[in-house]
């Protein structure tokens, strides 16, 4: 009997979730997404009675009954339930957090409307029918607290998917106040703003983010002296105008201070903003020194963007018109005018040029922009695309996505039809554009990679990239276009990823305290790309690195929640915590498992059990995938130990003895097997075997069972070939090896019956589809080649057969290990592009994408292995098997406040 407590919980739709809580006092929550599975017939749901220890509620067709806390018992059997994807998976043990806490003022926006329609290829949602198996012999602390907060925190935020929150921008809030009123210039336009100027001086005179921090002295004297001037400007508010100047003139030197951060435009806006105070006849009283230098390094600057005709530059003198002033071409401004009447979606420029050029579009926009707001701007409007797929963006690399399967859905269906029908907000900014397409074409969206093309040769064509953050944008959409296109244009191919690389890397953004966590990002991306990040590695990783402080840094600092929040990361914590409880809960019963097959009584096998877990739980981490690991692992440790076996454990007469007792299955272990080992061998097979086709049979309501000893079967009749070749002396063509070595490789047994574990059903006829056997030849050949490359010189001198040395022998002197090498890796590379474009295809597609995903994902972690070595003799491997399953993640102080800079434009400081 095991002990589970029972608990019932509300959604915030009214439904009843049932939680049964086992050891560690985790939970597992049933929610209205089981009973409309059980109302389909797909599961059933039961609920024990505590005093009774029988079943009183059973769905279909009995309602659940509404259950307050209370001890249950239920029969093994029983205990497991499936875990609903969208219910939050809560670890109970004590965590650390300190989170950076901020006061800001925020205007916030509601998303635009979702899309009712589906996608029209669909989106992988994780599995749902998966059990979690409580442990009996653990204690179930309370957990009604834990369990609340972890659904508050969900539940803020999916407020952020459905509204978009930034702070106020003093700066721009105070340009739009200057502008006159179309009918009267001796009144403000919207005297809203100036209100909101005269009410939110900060207690030092200075405006701009509260608690704002110190090497932000440039953005806040730029906000400040921008106040200064509305006020003046309508000749009110004396008194914040005293304490505004006397702010400024405090902490002026800070201005050439290359030690302070500066906003976009600095150079520029603040000296022409000086200009107008002494048009206004403001009395400042800089220094002199200073003020001269300022005023040198904006004309320098000023005729060296004069004097190019880069496209780009012309650009950026347009998005800084405010500091401009008389100097400015208005005409040539205007040509960046978006549908929406602003330009750049920039409240401060559209203000600037308004008050110059009196533009009905202009006024319009911040009309709108006011009517959302109130009586404020922020410094960036419209951006709600770019920051919901920012949300997306985090909440995958972090891990927790599944939890917001419905949100992201609409998230993706909305950007999906806004990129169909040409919406500017997408197609204006390289770092809008290049995310979109990397995350719609990674959810298997069919959308082109030209628009991204043209970012990148335009930005290779002037070259003057973005800021980091666009930047590195763009290398992670080039690496899906090379991973998935044939190259676009000559320009954009494996050179040009390189050339993105070393500006990524080099001096081009040097590091420094302000840019120190967008670069561990960048450090992360050029070290892991794309096709060797297995993807809970990744998932800890980023938490490890996340910043919650989201101040970014345009014209003027601005800070949104939907970029990074403190949620975030707390539900990211204690997800990867609960998920590596179970896993190390996992661990052990693989290791006991092994025991108990004697597998640890052959004495010629590696002992690899976990990093045979590893793999599975890397990349199938989720609660309810608790039979796909297992069978991943088990088979996993099966196939190391066969293939030592084969290697040299085995006598030919061993070897064919243990394909004959596989081939008649049914034996006499007693008297059919020719050795002790060969008897071990089998019998840790065919138990194996039985019961992950009986726990498949649950899953699919068909017998698999023998497909997965045909499975096998193949396998080993291919290991055995390659045994005979050794023992014949034989030297097949390269062709004949690698046509034998995809099994041989034995990924089969791993990945093949895992399948069956992760949601879809798999009808036969799924399973002898062509594309089901290209997805896995595919991965197997990528496999078997990145291990020879890696394991060559060994296994030469081993005397074993390697596709490096047949490539050579064969090449009769033409061919050196070197040029053998570059080859079979050119060969990887494009079974790995094929590999991703099935996983990737939708429409005409038989194979499940959650079931073509662990093709992938398999493929990821065997690049990860075989990046230096052969994997398994890897010191750095062994260290991140250990942070991954054995370590979790406390943060106890996340330090100093870490400033990321953003650019969501064209526009670039050159």
């Amino acid at each position: 009997m095991e002990s589970v407590r029972c608990f019932k919980m509300n959604t915030r739709e009214g439904g009843v979730v049932v939680l049964f809580v086992g050891w560690d006092g985790q939970a597992i929550a049933i929610d209205r997404i089981y009973v409309k599975m059980a109302r389909s017939g797909r599961i059933r749901l039961a609920l024990i009675d505590p005093a009774r220890t029988a079943t009183i509620a059973v769905y279909p067709p009995t309602t659940i009954m509404r259950t307050t806390s209370a001890t249950a018992t239920c029969p093994a059997a029983t205990s497991a339930f499936p875990a609903a994807s969208s219910s939050h998976l809560s670890v109970l043990k004590p965590q650390t957090i300190r989170l950076l806490k901020k006061e800001t003022n925020t205007l916030t926006t509601n998303s635009s409307s979702k899309l009712k329609t589906a996608s029209p290829l669909g989106f992988t949602q994780p599995s749902h029918s998966s059990a979690c198996v409580v442990d009996a012999n653990r204690g179930a602390p309370s957990t009604d607290f834990s369990l609340q907060c972890n659904e508050a925190t969900k539940e803020r935020i999916r407020k952020l998917f459905h509204e978009v929150e930034f702070s106020v921008s003093s700066y721009d809030t105070a340009w739009v106040a200057m502008v006159p009123s179309p009918h009267s210039a001796q009144v403000p336009c919207f005297p809203e703003c100036l209100d909101w100027v005269l009410q939110n001086q900060l207690e030092d005179g200075s405006w701009g983010l509260p608690h704002h921090q110190l090497v932000l002295l440039k953005d806040v004297l730029s906000s400040t002296l921008a106040c200064v001037l509305a006020l003046k400007r309508w000749d009110i508010g004396e008194e914040l105008i005293s304490r505004g100047l006397r702010f400024i003139e405090l902490n002026f030197a800070s201005v050439t201070d290359e030690d302070q951060y500066s906003p976009i435009g600095f150079d520029v806006i603040f000296p022409g903003m000086l200009e107008y105070a002494e048009e206004l006849s403001l009395k400042l009283h800089l220094e002199s020194r200073v003020f001269t230098e300022l005023l040198c390094k904006r004309d320098i600057e000023l005729r060296r963007l004069r004097d190019s005709s880069s496209l780009e530059l012309n650009a950026y003198l347009a998005y800084v018109s405010e500091g401009m002033g008389k100097l400015q071409d208005w005409k040539m401004v205007m040509k960046y005018q978006r549908k929406n009447g602003s330009l750049f979606n920039s409240p401060s420029t559209t203000a600037a040029s308004l008050i110059h050029l009196h533009d009905s579009a202009c006024l319009d926009y911040l009309r709108c922009a006011l009517k959302k707001f109130g009586n404020a701007v922020p410094t960036i409007y419209p951006i709600n695309i770019h920051a919901h797929l920012c949300m997306v963006d985090n909440l995958d690399k972090l891990g927790i996505c599944r939890h917001f399967a419905e949100e992201i859905q609409n998230v993706l269906d909305e950007t999906y039809r806004c990129w169909l029908q040409g919406e500017e907000e997408i197609f204006t900014s390289a770092a809008t554009c290049a995310m979109a397409f990397r995350i719609l074409r990674g959810y298997g969206y069919n959308v082109t990679s030209d628009p991204v093309a043209q970012f990148l040769e335009k930005e290779q064509c002037s070259g003057h990239f973005n800021d980091i953050y666009t930047m590195l944008d763009l290398y992670q959409a080039l690496e899906m276009i090379i991973a998935t296109d044939q190259p676009v244009s000559e320009k954009l191919n494996s050179s040009s990823l390189q050339s993105l690389r070393q500006r990524l890397s080099g001096d081009f953004y040097p590091p420094n305290r302000l840019t120190s966590q967008i670069h561990e990002q960048v450090y992360d991306v050029l070290k892991f790309p794309s096709h060797a990040n297995i993807e809970r590695v990744a998932n800890r990783r980023n938490i490890v690195h996340y910043d919650v402080d989201n101040t970014r840094v345009l014209k003027t600092s601005y800070s949104s929640s939907n970029f990074s929040n403190k949620d975030f990361l707390t539900l990211a914590v204690e997800d990867f915590n609960f998920c590596q409880s179970i896993h190390r809960n996992e661990l052990k019963h693989l290791e006991r498992w092994l025991i108990q097959n004697r597998l640890d009584k052959l004495k010629f096998a590696r002992e690899k059990s976990a990093y045979c877990y590893f793999s599975a739980a890397a990349t199938m981490f989720q609660p309810e995938l608790s039979d796909a690991r297992m069978s991943w692992a088990k088979n996993g440790v099966l196939t190391t130990v066969i293939d030592d076996f084969f290697d040299f454990g085995g006598s030919m007469e061993e070897l064919n003895n243990l394909i004959q007792l596989f081939k008649k299955w049914d034996v006499d272990v007693s008297t059919d097997c020719c050795s002790e080992e060969v008897g071990i061998i089998f019998s840790a097979l065919h138990s194996t075997i039985r019961e992950i086709g009986d726990k498949a049979f649950m899953w699919q309501a068909r017998s698999v069972t023998r497909h997965i000893t045909d499975i096998w079967l193949s396998a080993l009749n291919s290991m055995l070939r390659e045994a005979e070749w050794a023992r014949d002396m034989s030297v097949p063509t390269l062709d004949e090896y690698i046509a034998n070595g995809y099994e041989s490789f034995a990924l089969g047994p791993l990945v093949l019956p895992a399948l069956y574990f992760v949601g879809p059903k798999l009808p036969d006829d799924v399973v002898q589809h062509p594309e089901y056997h290209s997805l896995f030849k595919l991965m197997s050949t990528c496999g078997r080649l990145l291990n020879d490359i890696r394991s060559f010189e060994r296994e030469l001198k081993d005397g074993k057969l390697n596709a490096v040395t047949l490539s050579v022998l064969h090449g009769n002197g033409s061919i050196s290990e070197e040029a053998a090498i570059e080859e079979l890796s050119h060969r990887v590379e494009m079974q790995r592009r094929e590999l991703l474009k099935l996983v990737l295809q939708g429409e005409g597609s038989v194979v499940p994408r959650a079931c073509k995903d662990l093709f992938w994902k398999m493929s990821q972690v065997l690049h990860q292995f075989y990046i230096k070595d052969d994997g398994f003799s890897s010191m750095g491997m062994a260290d991140t098997v250990k942070a991954i399953i054995h370590e979790p993640i406390t943060l106890n102080n996340l330090g100093a406040s870490k400033l990321s800079t953003d650019y969501n434009s064209e526009v670039a400081t050159p």
